[in-house]
C-alpha cells in the first residue's frame, strides 16, 4: 500500500511543486538580501558604534576619542563587545524573522530558521 499525500484544497502535486519552488526561491532571495544588509548597534551612548553585515562579519568600528582611555583600556573593550553583540542580534533576529515567515505557513512544527 501505498502513502498518499492529502490533497489539500484539490492542489495537485504539481501546483504543491510549484509553489515549494517559488517560496524556496523567495528564501533565497530573503536570505541574500538580509546578508546584505547592514546592522548598527552603539553602546556608551553612542561613544561605539559598530556596524556588522547580515553574515555578521563586521564592516566598521567607530570609537569616539573622548572614550579612548589608557588608563582604562577594560572599558573601551567592554563598550566595543557590548556594541557588537548587539548588532550581530540584531542581524540574527532579522534573519529568523524573516526566514521563519516562510516556514509558518507550511505548517510543519520545528522548521524553524
Amino acid at each position: 500500500m501505498k502513502a498518499r499525500i492529502p490533497n489539500q484544497n484539490n492542489m495537485s502535486r504539481n501546483d504543491m511543486m510549484a509553489k515549494l519552488q517559488k517560496m524556496q526561491e523567495d528564501m533565497a532571495n530573503k536570505q541574500a538580501e538580509i546578508e546584505s544588509s547592514e546592522f548598527t548597534a552603539s553602546a556608551g551612548g553612542g561613544a561605539v558604534e559598530v556596524k556588522v553585515s547580515g553574515k555578521h562579519e563586521i564592516l566598521g568600528i567607530t570609537v569616539k576619542p573622548e572614550v579612548v582611555d589608557p588608563e582604562d583600556v577594560e572599558m573601551l573593550e567592554d563598550l566595543l563587545i557590548a556594541a557588537l553583540n548587539e548588532a550581530i542580534r540584531k542581524a540574527s533576529d532579522t534573519m529568523d524573522r524573516e526566514m521563519g515567515a516562510f516556514s509558518s505557513g507550511l505548517g510543519i512544527p520545528g522548521l524553524g530558521f
